[in-house]
């Protein structure tokens, strides 16, 4: 239940058993269940409508806020700051435009003092871990941990100052860059370390699916690229859960990239590749589990983001054209992400890729529909209706017959070929 900061207000929720009318006083704030997730990566697939998320994630970035609206979050509790000032990162603009409860840099206290699972409120920056109704304490309940309690006022002024933070984020970008260029040297030019695969990539169509920042767009996107599915028959690579919007949007990932805690066993199990980032000596978290299962990840030892990995597997295995959905390679993208150490493989895999690589949007755009096959069987029979026709009014001497059939023939054409291709 969701309860506006608006002072001293309080809620009156019939039943409780107080004697002056059968009411009890609910404390104003938002109430919730507390769910624990350092990591933003896995934490909304736990999520459900009303809950507060609480959180470790400096500058909170664009697609985990949108996440966290998506999964109905009525407040956010993060353990740092949701804008730092190094850029404008643009996730509790979002949040608190939908109206979530944003409690903001409470510090790692908050992480063992509230479970997972534990009713808590949300007041005035304050978190309050509550109790049953009728203990000493109340519905109140003692307050825990302390942040600052954001609005959408605060934020917008916290973004404008943070618009001067992007000379200097501009500039460990371009050194970021060239960091990674030099680690992944091996990789980028020669291949080594991509793992191989059972499936085909080389001169064909591949259609790469990221999460996107919107599960619902991303599903959207696929279903838009239907046509060109259906004509070019890529090669079909869900990253996390891409892979989700892709079998919402009634396809059948072939490649699946992602962590063990990020891929659906089910079509992982269906996939005929599962490939996983390692660290750089091959380790890959969650790999026994995963053999458990029935699935024999393969290794991917790259510090790259798993989007831009996917990218480069393709590249490396010869594909012919690149389709991207769900990515956002935009200067505030970049900046956006809240990992920008890691933002340099987004540049340095499309210089790479280079004419290969198109995105979604431009693929819908320039798609033409093949000339139907009805229409080409019809204008044949047409045709040869049209000789016999022909053929006979000459026999016959009938120059008038002969006219009304071509007259005739050519609307039958016409009006059949604007039926197949409306």
């Amino acid at each position: 239940m969701h309860v506006g900061d608006t002072g001293n207000d309080v809620v009156r929720l019939p039943g409780s058993g107080t004697p002056a009318g059968g009411q009890h006083e609910l404390p104003p704030g938002t109430f919730g269940k507390a769910r624990i997730g350092r990591g933003p990566e896995a934490l909304p697939k736990r999520l459900s409508p009303g809950d507060v998320a609480v959180l470790d994630h400096l500058d909170l970035d664009r697609a985990t806020a949108s996440a966290l609206v998506e999964a109905g979050v009525a407040g956010v509790v993060n353990v740092s700051p949701s804008i730092s000032g190094r850029f404008p990162n643009v996730g509790p603009q979002i949040l608190t435009d939908a109206g979530v409860a944003l409690v903001d840099d409470v510090g790692e206290s908050v992480l063992s003092a509230v479970k997972d699972g534990a009713r808590v409120r949300l007041h005035d920056g304050g978190v309050h871990l509550c109790r049953r109704t009728g203990t000493r304490r109340g519905p109140a309940g003692q307050e825990v941990a302390r942040g600052f309690a954001q609005t959408a006022e605060t934020v917008a002024e916290l973004l404008a100052e943070a618009r001067m933070g992007m000379s200097a984020q501009l500039e460990a970008f371009a050194a970021n860059t060239t960091e990674f260029m030099g680690r992944e040297r091996a990789m980028l030019l020669d291949g080594i370390g991509v793992p191989t695969l059972a499936t085909t990539m080389e001169g064909r169509h591949v259609l790469v699916v990221a999460p996107g920042t919107s599960a619902a767009e991303t599903v959207a996107e696929v279903q838009r690229l239907r046509h060109v599915i259906r004509a070019q028959r890529p090669v079909l690579v869900g990253v996390g859960a891409g892979a989700d919007a892709l079998r919402a949007a009634g396809h059948t990932p072939a490649v699946l990239l992602g962590t063990s805690t990020e891929l659906d066993p089910e079509l992982a199990r269906r996939a005929a590749d599962v490939v996983v980032p390692a660290d750089p000596d091959g380790h890959v978290a969650g790999r026994a589990r995963m053999q458990d299962m029935g699935i024999e990840p393969r290794p991917f030892a790259s510090t790259a983001n798993p989007e831009d990995m996917a990218l480069l597997l393709a590249h490396t295995h010869g594909a012919a054209v690149v389709v991207t959905v769900g990515f956002d390679a935009t200067l505030a993208g970049f900046l956006d992400r809240g990992r920008s150490g890691r933002n340099a493989s987004t540049f340095v895999a499309r210089l790479r890729l280079g004419p290969a690589l198109v995105d979604s949007s431009t693929a819908v755009a320039l798609h033409r529909r093949r000339v139907p096959a009805g229409l080409i069987a019809l204008l044949v029979v047409v045709a040869a209706v049209g000789v016999a026709a022909v053929a006979v009014a000459l026999a016959s001497g009938f120059d008038e017959t002969l006219r009304v059939l071509l007259d005739q023939g050519v609307d039958a054409v016409l009006g059949a070929a604007r039926a197949l291709l409306r």
